[in-house]
């Protein structure tokens, strides 16, 4: 369909008021109605702050009014905006518990709607008191207290120790007024150790709407602390009760409780008053005098309670000490020097003096000063073994203190000397010489060879007069073979000072070598004891002795022995002659002795009635020529090896070149 623009123009006009007069006819087709909100019931807490509001349909303007059912003030104020009317109760309290109607006019309707309002007051977590302090062993009451609740015939309240409950309460009376109460329960038991730590619950709830079992619930937590009174107290004192001038002293305290008692001391004065010292438990006094003598208390105070000990101390005068040094006793070598020393202590202005115990002359130098006097013995001999006396005086007091001097000689090592040489089988005397020993009648010698102890002797004869001596010890054995190597060990031990303990030693060793006379000599010739005129002879002397001797080569002779020139025992005879027939003498000898050995050389004369010379006779000749020269070489060699106890091819080689 199409219209024109005047048509287009009216469509508006005609829309609008046919839409008008369909909300006109819809609005009064709606009823006239009220409600309220909270709908019928309310639960608020005293002193919060509560709005109801009523509210209409189906009336422009409504006109509200509010009341109680009992006709009250309403205790609040009422605003009214539109078709919404509200009153605001600001703070809530006892006099707003009421049912509280709201009444809508419009025109000649009128509406009625109530709502229920219920209060209660519930406004702080339980508190937790004891009636003191929860000490073991002692009842103690707990209380568990709710402040200002109401209504409290809803309210119920329950003292829990960790899981276990201690008692559980309801609060069932009639209410005679309305009113904030304060409501609680108690419990009386004995601590033990085993509940510190635990956790005590005050629990409460409150029913405010019994109907649909509504509540509210608070709850406090207190770790419970148990406590102890103090006791065991005790002190300890070091190093005692009983004490000298300037000394100073420690005092401990301890005492058992829960918690730890505090410590305090406390000096005891002539009225029994009291005088504070330290908080701390341990109390040292330095330097202290006669005036500090006194009981002196110990406190120990904690939450509940305090216990006492008390502790006397008695301060003596303090007398002045002599010490002197190195005493009791000095043990000193002659020749050396020897400084005694006296010490004063708790004297400022002593005076000294010194003397021996016989009241013969000091023999030494004496410088003091201050607190301190040396004698100097330097060097210190026979007229300085006394007893030392140094006398100290202070004021009106003397004091004597003594030391010992007593002296000794032992400047060196122990001497070993041999009667003779070594021999196996032959006896021999060893002497162990200590010389310029004192006292030597605290002298001892022992003589070893190896491990094994030949002689051990102790010098106990008296001495008649004081002197350096030389002591000796002498032991008579026969050496072996077996005794080559050992060693001879001289030990000398002068017992010295008060103790037969202390000793000082010297020793001496000698290592033994036993020698041996020549034996098990062989006296040799090759190729043997009767030879021909002309062969090549060897006469060969050796020994197989060790350590090594002398071999010497001789032939005999009516006019006189000749010394033949060996070379290692060995003498060669080139083309033996007649002359050369006759006695050889081998002789082997060392330090401690000599041995001998002979043959006779037997030389026959050569057979000439064969002047011809064979092929054969030619070849024998040539070999051995070379035979005799090896054969001499062999027995060179060997009597060098058993000369040497070796032998080398290399060196044999060596001397062929």
């Amino acid at each position: 369909m199409i219209f024109s623009s005047q048509q287009q123009l009216k469509m508006p006009v005609v829309i609008f008021g046919a839409s008008n007069i369909f909300w006109m006819v819809f609005a009064a087709s709606q009823a006239f109605k009220i409600e309220t909100s909270p709908e019928s019931r309310i639960l608020a807490q005293i002193g919060d702050s509560v709005s109801l509001t009523c509210s209409t349909t189906g009336c422009e303007s409504p006109v509200f009014s509010w009341r109680t059912q009992i006709d009250s003030p309403l205790n609040g104020k009422v605003r009214n905006e539109g078709t919404k009317s509200t009153l605001t109760m600001d703070p809530v309290s006892f006099e707003n518990e009421h049912s509280y109607l709201c009444t809508a006019t419009c025109g000649s309707e009128k509406l009625e709607k109530g709502i229920q309002v219920e209060i209660y007051s519930f406004p702080k977590d339980p508190e937790i008191h004891f009636s003191g302090l929860p000490e073991v062993g002692k009842q103690v009451t707990v209380k568990c207290l709710i402040p200002d609740v109401y209504p409290f015939d809803r309210l119920e309240m329950g003292l829990w120790k960790d899981d276990h409950l201690m008692k559980n309460q309801e609060f069932l009376e009639d209410m005679d007024r309305k009113s904030l109460e304060t409501k609680s329960l108690e419990v009386t038991f004995i601590p033990v150790m085993e509940d510190t730590g635990k956790a005590l619950d005050c629990r409460a709830q409150l029913f405010i709407d019994q109907t649909e079992s509504v509540h509210k619930e608070r709850k406090t937590t207190k770790e419970l602390q148990v406590y102890i009174s103090p006791k065991n107290t005790i002190i300890s004192v070091h190093p005692s009760t009983r004490l000298q001038e300037g000394d100073s002293v420690t005092m401990t305290c301890s005492s058992e409780g829960l918690p730890a008692p505090k410590i305090i001391w406390n000096k005891k004065l002539d009225n029994e008053n009291l005088q504070l010292l330290s908080g701390n438990e341990t109390l040292t006094l330095i330097a202290m005098r006669m005036e500090d003598s006194g009981t002196y208390v110990c406190e120990g105070v904690n939450s509940i309670g305090r216990s006492q000990k008390e502790v006397k101390l008695i301060v003596e005068e303090k007398p002045f000490t002599v010490d002197i040094f190195p005493g009791p006793q000095v043990v000193a070598q002659i020749g050396d020097s020897v400084v005694l020393t006296c010490c004063v202590t708790d004297c400022e202005s002593p005076s000294f003096s010194w003397r021996t115990q016989i009241d013969s002359p000091l023999s030494g130098m004496v410088t003091s000063e201050g607190t301190e006097s040396t004698l100097t013995l330097s060097p210190v001999g026979f007229e300085n073994e006394h007893s030392y006396l140094c006398t100290v005086t202070c004021g009106r007091r003397k004091l004597e203190k003594r030391i010992r001097v007593e002296l000794y000689s032992f400047p060196r090592d122990p001497e070993i000397e041999m009667s003779g040489l070594l021999v196996n089988g032959n006896p021999v005397t060893v002497s162990c010489r200590v010389p310029n020993v004192y006292p030597f009648d605290h002298l001892e010698i022992e003589l070893l060879n190896g491990e094994t102890i030949l002689m051990k002797k102790n010098f106990l004869e008296e001495m008649d007069r004081k002197s350096l001596e030389t002591k000796s010890l002498e032991v008579t054995f026969t050496p072996t073979t077996e005794d080559t190597g050992k060693v001879l060990v001289c030990r000398a031990k002068l017992h010295t000072g008060e103790m037969e303990s202390e000793h000082k030693q010297r020793q001496s060793t000698q290592t033994l070598y036993v020698n041996v006379a020549p034996k098990d000599i062989q006296l040799t010739v090759f190729p043997s004891e009767s030879v021909k005129e002309g062969d090549t002879v060897i006469i060969s002397c050796t020994c197989g002795n060790i350590p090594e001797t002398w071999i010497i080569l001789k032939k005999k002779a009516e006019t006189g022995d000749t010394v033949l020139k060996s070379i290692d025992g060995a003498y060669t005879i080139l083309k033996v002659q007649l002359e050369d027939a006759g006695v050889y003498e081998c002789e082997s000898k060392n330090e401690v002795g000599s041995q001998l050995r002979n043959l006779t050389l037997d030389v026959k004369g050569r057979d000439n009635t064969k002047d011809y010379f064979s092929p054969e006779l030619l070849v024998l000749y040539c070999a051995s020529s070379l035979i005799i020269p090896a054969i001499g070489m062999i027995i060179y060699f060997a009597r060098k090896a058993n000369m040497k106890g070796s032998y080398s091819l290399v060196e044999a080689q060596k001397s062929k070149v």
